[in-house]
C-alpha cells in the first residue's frame, strides 16, 4: 500500500465493516441524557459503552479497554474518571468516593457541576461509561437537571443503591476537544507522538516559536 492508502493505516483498527454501523439523531438539544436515551431502541436489554467525542482519552491499553478489563472483574456500571484541580470540578460530573483498589474506586453518589465548596471530591467523569439498560428507564422520566438539561449523571445517581458503581481512574492523558485550545493541544500532543512525524513536528513548533 503507497501513498494515500497507506496514510490511512493507523484507522484500519477503528474501520467498521458494512452493515455494522447504525445511527440515531437527537432531533431537539435536551442534554447527554436525553442524547443517550434516543439510542434506547438500538440498546434493548443489553449494557452498553457511551464514548464522549470531545474528550480524547489517549493511553496504551486505551481507556475503554481498561473499563472492559475493570468490568470483567466487578461488572455492573463503570465511568471513567479523572483527579482535576478543585478550582475546576463546577464544569463537570463528580463522584462522590467510597472504597479504593487500585485504579478502582466505588461509586457513592454523583453530582453534576458542583459548587467548589460543595464537590464530593475532584474526581471527574471523563466521557467513558459502561452502563446498564436499566438507566434508559430512569432517562424516560429524568427531569431537567443542571443548565436546564436532562442530566445522564442525575439517572446514573439513582443506579447506584441497587447496581454495583465504580469508577475506573484512567492511567493515561485525556485532551478537552470541547475547547479551541484542547483540541490544538491534542493534535500537537498526538503528533508529536507518533515515530513518524514526530521529529518533524517539533522542528516546525521550533520555527514558529523563533
Amino acid at each position: 500500500m503507497t501513498g494515500r492508502g497507506k496514510s490511512l493505516e493507523p484507522l484500519e483498527s477503528t474501520r467498521m465493516q458494512p452493515g455494522n454501523l447504525t445511527t440515531v439523531r437527537q432531533q431537539v438539544p435536551l442534554g447527554l441524557g436525553h442524547a443517550v436515551w434516543c439510542a434506547r431502541a438500538v440498546v434493548g436489554d443489553d449494557p452498553f459503552a457511551i464514548f464522549l467525542p470531545d474528550e480524547l482519552m489517549y493511553g496504551k491499553p486505551g481507556c475503554m479497554a481498561q473499563m472492559v478489563e475493570a468490568y470483567n472483574e466487578v461488572g455492573g456500571n463503570l465511568i471513567s474518571v479523572l483527579e482535576v484541580p478543585r478550582e475546576e470540578v463546577s464544569s463537570y460530573g463528580v463522584i462522590a468516593p467510597g472504597e479504593k483498589k487500585g485504579n478502582l474506586t466505588e461509586v457513592k453518589g454523583l453530582v453534576e457541576k458542583p459548587k467548589v465548596d460543595e464537590a464530593p471530591s475532584n474526581l471527574i467523569v471523563s466521557g467513558r461509561y459502561i452502563l446498564q439498560p436499566e438507566v434508559m428507564g430512569l432517562l424516560a422520566t429524568q427531569d431537567k437537571g443542571a443548565g436546564g438539561e436532562i442530566q445522564l449523571t442525575d439517572s446514573m445517581a439513582k443506579l447506584i443503591d441497587t447496581q454495583p458503581f465504580h469508577a475506573v481512574t484512567f492511567q493515561g492523558r485525556r485532551f478537552d476537544c470541547g475547547s479551541k485550545l484542547g483540541f490544538v493541544e491534542a493534535t500537537l500532543a498526538l503528533a508529536l507522538d507518533r515515530p513518524d512525524m514526530g521529529e518533524d513536528v517539533r522542528k516546525i513548533a521550533a520555527k514558529l516559536l523563533g
